[in-house]
């Protein structure tokens, strides 16, 4: 890492604890600034509060008091979900503080070139495949930022030699100032987090913000099936690279079942390792990135063949007597469940789906599910799903929870059929979250490989 001295001596607050204000905590304190921290989590039931004052850093937990501000703060770094309507950070800006998040020191201190991944849908998975991808071309990939490693830890550990490879959300990316990514990827924009921006515009600009201090030697990859990207691609001075699954373009494109960079074969799609539509913008997206760092095409079609996904992201699990297994927990819309079943045959799906009731309808999802083999529907949504499966002529069963769904798609299964758990609804009314529906459905599909 680089042992900057820009915060020598300079008192600096960190808003919000979690990974990542504990990670920008302490290395601002290895290089020398005077932190505080402060966390609104009371101070008897917060550990990491409790290790960083044990550690001489100094801590105000329990609440967020606004006269805290009047100390003579050089700088706030806050954790990215803390609104910027929130009365600490409104004052720190009245007071012409700076306001950064972590990925900012990351950049700062990191050794390594960095490659920045942002956007919709699509991030972790485009992530984990550029990461993987790299390192089987032996350029050494580490994954960090909204991936769940905070960037400013793994940056102090990369050197010269490797690669930081990180996913960013809009919230990180509102918070920056010099960071520069030498490759920056925008995968796609959909109408998302409005209630955090405000507008759509205002969510593209803090997308947007990734390419600020680029310059005519990085490169933007760009996703030319949105007009927002073009449009985009005007607004830089970086190099674009667009891929495209549409059009031959200057860059990495699908072309009828093969996909290309530059006129270049690369490999077939049926080769991809994880299957749905949504895959293959992503797997274009990592090939334009692998040929920029200069990666054999070889190595990109052995990775992107073995890429396995990402956990509860159409993630593969495994079969049972030539019955397939699909653990897709984290769709938790309707868009996500379409460009899931996308990928399969629906004559040999069963699809597990159902959740939360918001009230809509799922209208929008009857073609996609139209020849389905069966739907095992479960969740406060059930009815509103039922519906949508009459309309499709899909015939299903209910299910109680989860692993009674799984139990019974296994049982209405046969050799060469999937079993697809991709809900197009949020957890909340059985499970405290997608991560714990998808474990259970990955549990449950153990005990039955057991029994089997």
């Amino acid at each position: 890492m680089k042992y900057i001295t820009d915060f020598k001596d300079k008192k600096v607050l960190v808003l919000g604890l979690a990974k990542s204000g504990e990670s920008a905590a302490r290395l601002l304190d290895k290089l020398g600034a005077i932190v505080t921290v402060n966390d609104g989590k009371p101070f008897d039931e917060n550990p990491t509060a409790q290790s960083l004052l044990e550690d001489g850093i100094r801590v105000i937990c329990g609440s967020h008091p606004l006269d805290l501000l009047d100390e003579d703060f050089a700088l706030l770094v806050k954790n990215p979900g803390i609104r910027y309507d929130n009365p600490m950070v409104e004052k720190a800006l009245q007071k012409g503080m700076p306001v950064w998040t972590e990925v900012e020191l990351a950049y700062l201190i990191s050794d390594a070139p960095i490659i920045g991944i942002t956007g919709s849908n699509g991030k972790t998975t485009t992530t984990t495949m550029i990461a993987e991808v790299l390192n089987a071309g032996r350029r050494p990939a580490k994954l960090c930022g909204n991936i769940g490693y905070p960037a400013s830890s793994v940056a102090q550990e990369a050197t010269k030699e490797d690669v930081l490879v990180m996913e960013l959300s809009s919230f990180q990316l509102m918070g920056i100032k010099d960071f520069r990514p030498h490759i920056a990827v925008l995968t796609n924009l959909m109408p998302t987090h409005i209630d955090y921006h405000g507008s759509v515009e205002a969510y593209i600009e803090a997308k947007w913000n990734i390419q600020n201090q680029m310059t005519a030697e990085d490169f933007v990859v760009l996703n030319f099936n949105q007009a927002e990207a073009r449009e985009l691609a005007n607004r830089t001075q970086a190099t674009v690279v667009p891929f495209s699954t549409t059009e031959r373009v200057e860059g990495a494109y699908l072309d009828g079942e093969v996909l290309y960079f530059k006129d270049e074969e690369i490999m077939k799609v049926s080769d991809i390792g994880v299957p749905g539509s949504h895959n293959v913008e992503n797997a274009l997206a990592t090939i334009a990135v692998a040929k920029l760092s200069g990666v054999d095409n070889q190595a990109i079609k052995e990775a992107l063949s073995h890429f396995g996904g990402v956990k509860h992201r159409l993630q593969y699990v495994g079969e049972i007597n030539q019955i397939s297994f699909y653990n897709d927990s984290k769709s938790t819309n309707i868009l996500a469940t379409q460009k899931a079943l996308s990928g399969f045959d629906n004559r040999q799906v069963i699809l597990i789906a159902g959740g939360l009731d918001r009230g809509n309808e799922f209208d929008e999802l009857v073609p996609d599910i139209e020849g389905l083999k069966k739907m095992v529907i479960l969740g406060q949504s059930a009815d509103r799903v039922k519906r949508a499966a009459d309309k499709a002529g899909v015939s299903y069963v209910d299910a109680i929870d989860i692993a009674d769904a799984t139990r019974k798609a296994f049982a209405l299964a046969t050799a060469g059929d999937i079993v697809l758990l991709s809900p197009a609804n949020a957890s909340w009314d059985m499970y405290a979250n997608f991560e714990v529906r998808g474990d259970l459905f990955l549990a449950t599909v153990d005990e039955l490989k057991e029994k089997a």
